[in-house]
């Protein structure tokens, strides 16, 4: 029974840690806002102290998910055990910890565990782990037991290139786009349809008659029928996946209906005191030659004086506009973001390494006609 429960906690465990790591190596910039949020929490919940980890987020981020990965590589072939048992269990208390303050307090609504790819409540987060704690207990408690399935050297040679092969997927991550997009915008979407819910709600009513309790999708107004309470069956569907999208003209305007009109070049510029101007000369001579085909906009999540500080030093000839910081994070992990959308649907999403060509834009407008 033992041998059973070892094999199943080595793979549940190992696996789970594995899967969770990759989704986030695909796109650590959405760890690291993720890390910003919590650093924040702490800094207003238990000291100013977290506020000194905020502009270390990224690289705080990206060394949990590698210890994550060699963790769940680890596991799986029994490396160094009494090592890798206490690296792991000290890492599930704090992970515990984390969600069960997150959900008990409601500050921080998604942990982030699975990225965009899964959405976890902060009480299913807890939960899930709650169950994985108990696995990790078992190999905590009995890693005495267990046998490497490598030689030590080879153990040691399969943990250094997990550590070399992810830094290297997750800096290629962060200086391009993710591999897989999980979000909303991501190519392909409609951005109203995005804002539209899946499904209508589906009510279940609760009733009681000749105690009896009933239950119905319809209100029951025959006489008898006592009501005693009613629920959403579909709560996680009615939720539109797009809630926050508004777009604000500098004179107050409500533009978000016009970005979705046309083609439209929107040039993502989230903070301009932390963008990258490295290739914002390329991006000037995008929007100069495509003017007449697409209309150039600047979303920005900064002050008035800020951008147009930004756009006089940059020479970035295009109107801008105001968007949340954390929407802007959203339609792009990069800061300047460029994306290609017509009459809503993108076409087109680039980080500022990977500026497109103007032929580049014309031609998935065309295709896209």
């Amino acid at each position: 029974m033992q041998k059973l429960i070892d094999q199943f906690s080595r793979f549940f465990v190992g696996s789970l840690f594995i899967f969770s790591g990759l989704i986030k190596l695909n796109d650590p910039v959405g760890t690291q806002i993720k890390m910003e949020e919590y650093f924040e929490v702490f800094a207003s919940d238990f000291g100013s102290f977290f506020n000194h980890f905020i502009p270390w987020s990224l690289e705080i981020g990206m060394a949990m998910i590698i210890l994550e990965l060699a963790l769940g590589v680890a596991i799986l072939v029994f490396w160094r055990m009494k090592l890798t048992g206490w690296v792991l269990l000290l890492l599930m208390v704090f992970f515990t910890f984390l969600t069960f303050y997150s959900a008990y307090f409601n500050k921080v609504t998604d942990c982030g565990c699975f990225g965009d790819a899964i959405k976890l409540t902060p009480w299913q987060s807890f939960t899930k782990d709650v169950v994985l704690m108990v696995f990790v207990g078992h190999l905590f408690w009995y890693k005495h037991t267990y046998v490497a399935k490598l030689r030590t050297r080879e153990g040691d040679a399969l943990i250094i290139a997990t550590i070399v092969v992810c830094t290297v997927l997750g800096v290629y991550a962060i200086q391009h786009l993710p591999f897989i997009d999980f979000r909303a915008y991501r190519v392909g979407n409609i951005i109203q349809d995005q804002m539209q819910p899946t499904e209508q709600p589906i009510i279940e009513y609760v009733f009681e008659k000749d105690g009896k309790e009933i239950r119905s999708e319809k209100y029951l107004t025959d006489p008898g029928y006592k009501y005693i309470s009613s629920r959403v069956l579909n709560e996680d569907k009615i939720k539109p996946k797009i809630t926050d999208y508004s777009v604000t003209s500098v004179e107050g305007e409500d533009k978000t209906s016009a970005s979705f009109q046309g083609n439209k070049l929107l040039i993502i510029v989230a903070n301009v005191d932390k963008a990258s101007t490295k290739n914002i000369g390329a991006i000037r001579n995008l929007i100069q030659k495509s003017e007449g085909k697409v209309e150039a906009m600047v979303l920005t999540a900064s002050t008035n004086e800020a951008i147009e500080k930004f756009r006089h030093e940059n020479q970035l000839a295009a109107p801008y506009y105001f968007v949340d910081a954390t929407v802007l994070k959203t339609i792009i992990r990069s800061n300047p973001g460029i994306a290609l959308w017509q009459n809503g649907k993108v076409l087109g999403n680039w980080h500022y390494n990977d500026v497109p060509s103007e032929q580049e834009i014309f031609d998935l407008i065309s295709s896209n006609r």
